[in-house]
């Protein structure tokens, strides 16, 4: 009897889960000390400035976004490969971007964990791209997933104002093609590609879903974290869609039947 290969074998996404894990609590670098305890509030100082120099270009990720889309619905052939491509290369520039700050009490401030993961996250898309492992058929997706689509448009949309130290829901119709959140960064970013992938499935690439799925769910649990502040509580709302949808996309990656793609 022939072996299984790897990527249909479930200990062998056990360790995956494993290897992000210690990827997601890999220790911050800051040019000046800082205590360990502070953790959360260095990362939060590095996400507060990193969409800030890039506003301007808010709108190239929404209309970005929407052409491979568009691309997927009218030549369903090539689309797939077209969403892989954008969305791993969406993924590096977020490396680039979102990862590092200058905060004025750390110097340069590093949040390794997500910078290693959004390298390897848009390196893994490039691979399922060349390699044409997403097959993309909106029209067959099964009614249920369309529920989910109102999450994908809140993080699209990004619905998101500061007030003072306050986030406070700004439902500007405008900002569903100029929010400058969403192609900068990860968690904003992640839920629509993973609704996407939710609509796709099972013609997705075994251990692509399985490893954005499972980075998905570790930062949307780590940022239930936001609810426990009023002033940070609106965005807590904000990372629900990530949360939920990674959830659904754990659950149909360990439910994926065999072949339904080339391993």
């Amino acid at each position: 009897m022939a072996r299984k290969p790897l990527t249909q074998r479930k200990w062998f996404y056990i360790l995956v889960y494993l290897l992000f894990v210690v990827i997601a609590f890999l220790p911050l670098y800051t040019e000046h000390p800082y205590d360990p305890r502070d953790t959360q509030q260095v990362i939060f100082e590095i996400l507060k400035r990193t969409a800030l120099p890039h506003a301007a270009w808010g709108w190239v990720f929404h209309v970005l976004t929407l052409a491979v889309i568009g691309l997927a619905v009218w030549k369903p052939q090539v689309g797939g490969r077209a969403i892989a491509a954008y969305f791993g290369l969406n993924y590096l520039v977020i490396a680039a971007v979102q990862t590092h700050a200058e905060i004025p009490t750390y110097g340069l401030a590093v949040h390794t964990g997500a910078l290693v993961a959004d390298l390897l996250l848009g390196l893994l898309w490039l691979w399922v791209a060349w390699k044409d492992r997403l097959r993309i058929s909106f029209g067959d997706a099964p009614r249920w997933r369309w529920v989910l689509f109102p999450l994908a448009l809140l993080a699209f949309w990004t619905p998101v104002a500061v007030d003072g130290t306050r986030f406070v829901p700004n439902f500007d119709p405008l900002l569903l093609l100029t929010s400058p959140d969403y192609g900068l960064a990860y968690c904003l970013l992640t839920p629509v590609f993973l609704f996407l992938l939710v609509l796709a499935y099972p013609k997705v690439d075994r251990l692509a879903l399985h490893v954005t799925a499972f980075n998905g769910l570790l930062y949307g649990l780590f940022n239930l974290s936001l609810w426990s502040n009023p002033d940070t509580r609106w965005m807590g709302v904000m990372h629900l869609p990530l949360l939920v949808l990674s959830l659904v996309a754990v659950v149909l990656a360990w439910r994926m039947p065999e072949g339904t793609l080339p391993e």
